[in-house]
């Protein structure tokens, strides 16, 4: 790794930032660095319920703890905040008892009129636009306080995994509970909550622009009821490192502990420079899994992309073994399923695999062109071409990221050497997100719309029924069934899909249901799994042990998740 002027200016200007945090006299080996990848746009705003940072540097990985945390390995729901949850037969009440002895840091009692408060704040306030407050508002019809540990949601329809889609951690964050006592009478709208406070083993101390620090409390609830020994680190700092480069340099020195994403190559030359440094894996692809697995959207009302036939010879042209190969340089595996590779989805791809609808690693690019000519075109020179058209399309991508543009790159590739005239339209992010996937603008599309899924197959699969399908031109709900897919096949699909979507979680007809339904994925191709999301992040084991792995594995290693908590509480300091 060449260190330019750039790297060691960035360098020094991150070490300056995290030496200020010093000055109470925590030690180096007493603290815990985080790669930042984003600057803090208000650094004096915890407001978790309206837009920006306000979360993820810090706040809910140390100080607002979740009520229940997911863990992605046995697909359980692990109490934290509360110590279990009923539901009703109907799955249209939930009741959630709380764990006895919990405490705000400044001593006030976290109870059921937090819960209470906090839900109804945004039940009431339709201007609080996070995710939470508003999937919160579209699920709960009221809810009630039984007694200062209980409390009991009544929604406006049934559904099972209410607790973990709201509660549990199950995509990087959950419904925060605030406390009531500080929140009362604010205007929930534009009220800063500064400086904040939670029921975590860490209190805010200070933040910038690039950089939060959070401070042990000795007097952790945690602690004192038993819950949970105090956690190691006697400092935690979350750092905007600046870019691979930077980060990477900062890994090599130890000044910082555990690094966002960076390339293969990166993190190879930093472990040859810092034996200390690890990650998921001991070995090749080092990488852990996203929850997102990546696929390529199709719009099911653009000619001749309507065709299911057609469709289904795009995904005969795709390689994902040459995706996986050269855009991910080895680092992801290829799909066999619309589902993220995680242990506890094992039952539901296992059954899809046995029915016979995974996904192969290589082309069958003599299928393909078969389909394609079985609908009439004729391969004339380099494509195909009927009535006087090329066979040709235009694939958008968000050009956010070079892992996205290099995708497609392949698959242009892929497609341009079977014969179709394809080209790739990088979009800006804003665009991308807010114009081309939710309108319909595109033929196809570089995405991760099937993301839901990490415990069980309803989240995602619910995402293509035919009750979400709108006009193009017309936003869609939630980015749910973009493709605009339609018809008997999704119909049929649709209903399989409602009917795993009332059935409690664990039912042990739901694996073949899941296959019974794939079935119209399969045939129809609304869109195609392409490969697993991987991220490669280091950890350094040069002050700090316990980090997760695959072979410590208690949950995955997202650490500007919600459940950083347990990453936390993990951490062993090396002596």
């Amino acid at each position: 790794m060449r260190l330019t002027k750039a790297v060691l200016l960035s360098s020094a200007l991150a070490l300056t930032a995290v030496s200020g945090a010093m000055a109470q006299n925590v030690a180096r080996e007493d603290t815990v660095i985080f790669d930042l990848d984003r600057t803090i746009s208000d650094p004096e705003n915890f407001n978790w319920f309206t837009p920006g940072t306000k979360r993820m540097h810090g706040a809910h990985q140390t100080m607002w703890e979740p009520l229940f945390i997911l863990n992605y390995g046995s697909g359980e729901v692990e109490p934290w905040l509360a110590t279990g949850f009923e539901a009703n037969e109907a799955n249209d009440v939930f009741t959630i008892s709380l764990r006895d002895g919990v405490a705000w840091s400044d001593g006030e009692a976290f109870n059921a009129d937090d819960v209470l408060f906090t839900v109804e704040m945004a039940l009431g306030n339709e201007e609080l636009s996070s995710r939470e407050a508003a999937t919160i508002r579209a699920q709960v019809a009221s809810v009630t306080k039984i007694d200062d540990l209980t409390v009991e949601f009544t929604l406006n329809a049934p559904n099972p995994r209410f607790i973990v889609e709201n509660f549990g951690v199950r995509i990087f964050g959950s419904f925060l509970i605030m406390p009531e006592h500080v929140w009362a009478g604010q205007d929930p709208a534009t009220f800063t909550f500064f400086p904040p406070i939670g029921t975590g083993p860490y209190t805010y101390t200070s933040s910038a622009t690039n950089r939060a620090i959070w401070d042990r409390n000795d007097d952790w609830w945690g602690a004192q009821t038993g819950f949970m020994d105090l956690p190691a680190p006697q400092r935690v700092v979350f750092l905007e490192t600046g870019g691979e480069e930077s980060r990477a340099q900062l890994m090599v020195t130890n000044q910082l502990d555990a690094a966002q994403n960076v390339t293969i190559g990166t993190f190879e030359a930093m472990q040859a420079q810092n034996p200390a440094v690890i990650a998921w894996y001991e070995d090749y692809p080092f990488a852990a899994a996203d929850p997102c697995a990546r696929q390529l959207e199709i719009n099911t009302t653009v000619a001749p992309w309507d065709s299911a036939e057609m469709r289904r010879a795009v995904a005969h042209i795709i390689d994902r073994s040459q995706i996986v190969n050269v855009a991910y340089e080895g680092t992801t595996t290829a799909s066999t399923t619309m589902f993220a590779d995680y242990g506890s989805m094992a039952p539901f791809v296992d059954a899809i695999v046995e029915a016979g609808y995974g996904l192969p690693e290589r082309a069958d690019v003599d299928a393909a062109q078969a389909l394609i000519e079985g609908e009439g075109w004729t391969r004339n020179g380099d494509y195909y071409e009927k009535d006087g058209e090329r066979l040709a399309v235009e694939i958008h991508v968000n050009s956010a990221s070079t892992e996205y543009t290099r995708t497609i790159d392949v698959i242009v590739e892929q497609l341009q050497r079977a014969g179709i005239d394809a080209r790739s339209v990088p979009v800006e992010n804003g665009v991308f997100w807010g114009e081309v996937l939710p309108f319909g603008a595109y033929e196809m599309s570089y995405s991760w719309l099937s993301c839901g899924s990490v415990n069980e197959p309803w989240a995602s699969m619910g995402r293509y029924t035919v009750a979400d399908v709108v006009p193009v031109g017309e936003r869609s709900p939630g980015f749910n069934n973009t493709s605009r897919w339609d018809g008997a096949g999704a119909e049929a699909y649709s209903a399989i899909v409602d009917d795993i979507g009332n059935r409690a979680l664990g039912d042990p007809e739901i694996p073949a249901l899941v296959a019974e339904a794939y079935q119209y994925l399969d045939a129809e191709v609304p869109f195609i799994p392409l490969v697993q999301a991987a991220k490669l992040l280091p950890f350094n084991e040069t002050y700090w042990t316990g980090w997760p792995t695959n072979e410590n594995y208690y949950n995955h290693p997202f650490f500007w998740w919600n459940h950083t908590h347990q990453i936390i509480h993990n951490l062993e300091k090396v002596e």
